[in-house]
């Protein structure tokens, strides 16, 4: 399975808080290197408004087509 970096990041922080998004929201370990990354973002990349609106596009047509509703 391939996987990004920031990916792999989310999915180590959900495996040290027990499986639940909500504990990586609260974490305290703050001294962790990836304590900045625990949302499998990278804190360091600002996106434009366009290109934030160009995402949620993407995204929007995505669900659509898995049939979820947006």
């Amino acid at each position: 399975m391939n996987r990004s970096p920031m990916k792999a990041i989310r999915a180590f922080c959900l495996e040290c808080c027990g499986g639940s998004s909500n504990e990586v929201k609260l974490c305290v370990s703050k001294n962790c290197a990836l304590y900045p990354f625990r949302f499998g973002k990278n804190p360091n990349i600002k996106l434009t408004d366009v290109q934030k609106a160009q995402k949620a596009e993407i995204l929007k047509k995505a669900r659509l087509a898995q049939g979820k509703h947006a």
